[in-house]
């Protein structure tokens, strides 16, 4: 998924932070000399500092060795079909004929949902997202469960808002919602070679905001690599509908597919719908948002009915 807001992640050290607090604490010793020094040699400082943090940041994506697709480009009307070998993770797991995946691999369309559709649904998370939000740089709300981040925790919308929820959503944004959703659906059991009426929506399916602000809990961190089918179990075909667009609303924020022969990318563009196989075959990560913020929606499928949800739906 986009990232994994309810995991108990281990400890990791964030670079970028460790950077600037390194920064900082050689400044302040270094403080004392400068000030005596004279205008060039400080010129010369600055520089060499600022040639080492470009350095730095622009290292950060120099693992990505190909851009599958990037934001402006207009992938339609078929999607873009990269075929990859199955892994061996849904032989861990009961097989459902005309679901569990037989071919895997990723693709992506910009087909499926317009962008103005994606405006409409941008507009509903913000809306819900105003409510409260995160303090860390990663915020989700959950029209399923009613999860949406409050401070370092989270708070059912539908038993913590109660009658006021009518006055942010509208039976027609419900409506949009579930539209979409059959849609992408559709698409990817195209796409496998699925029966769709054998797949069914599952959790976590959740809009997410993320910008630069500094991860305050593990669930703000949602750069590490991970795998769906592992870390879910239920998850059989993952899908990722973007609500805002790479390079203008927000910079970092790729897609990322870790493979052995080198890392790919998808960027996000408003309305695209990125979707693959949710085993091992797609390890894949968030690079971190450095400037903006990036709206999404992760949509989810299983093949297993107990673990099947319903459409959202206002009380």
């Amino acid at each position: 998924s986009v990232f994994s807001p309810l995991l108990d992640w281990s400890n990791s050290v964030d670079h970028l932070d460790l950077y600037s607090v390194l920064v900082r604490g050689n400044a302040l010793r270094q403080g004392s000399s400068w000030r005596g020094s004279r205008g060039p040699l400080l010129l010369v400082a600055l520089s060499v500092c600022g040639a080492a943090v470009w350095l730095y940041l622009t290292s950060l994506d120099s693992d990505i060795t190909e851009t599958l697709v990037s934001q402006g480009e207009l992938v339609s009307p078929h999607p873009r079909i990269y075929t990859v070998q199955c892994s061996e993770d849904y032989e861990n797991y009961k097989r459902y004929p005309g679901c569990t995946p037989q071919k895997c691999g990723r693709a992506v369309t910009d087909s499926v949902v317009t962008r103005e559709e994606a405006q409409v649904l941008r507009r509903l998370a913000e809306r819900g997202l105003a409510l409260a939000g995160s303090e860390g740089g990663a915020s989700i709300l959950d029209l399923h469960s009613g999860a949406l981040s409050m401070g370092k925790q989270f708070v059912n919308i539908y038993r913590y808002f109660g009658d006021q929820i009518g006055d942010v959503f509208t039976q027609e944004d419900f409506q949009l919602y579930r539209d979409v959703r059959r849609r992408i659906q559709t698409v990817i059991a195209e796409t496998f070679g699925l029966d769709p009426a054998l797949m069914y929506l599952t959790k976590p399916t959740f809009f997410s905001r993320i910008n630069s602000t500094a991860a305050k809990t593990q669930h703000d961190e949602y750069w590490h690599p991970h795998i769906d089918k592992v870390t879910y179990g239920s998850f059989d075909y993952t899908s990722l509908l973007y609500l805002s667009d790479y390079g203008s609303d927000f910079t970092g924020g790729r897609f990322v597919f870790m493979d052995q022969n080198g890392n790919r990318t998808v960027e996000p563009r408003a309305g695209r719908v990125s979707f693959f196989s949710s085993g091992s075959e797609n390890l894949h990560r968030v690079e971190r948002v450095t400037w903006g913020t990036r709206y999404a929606i992760t949509v989810s499928f299983t093949c297993d009915p107990t673990h099947a949800i319903s459409d959202p739906a206002l009380p």
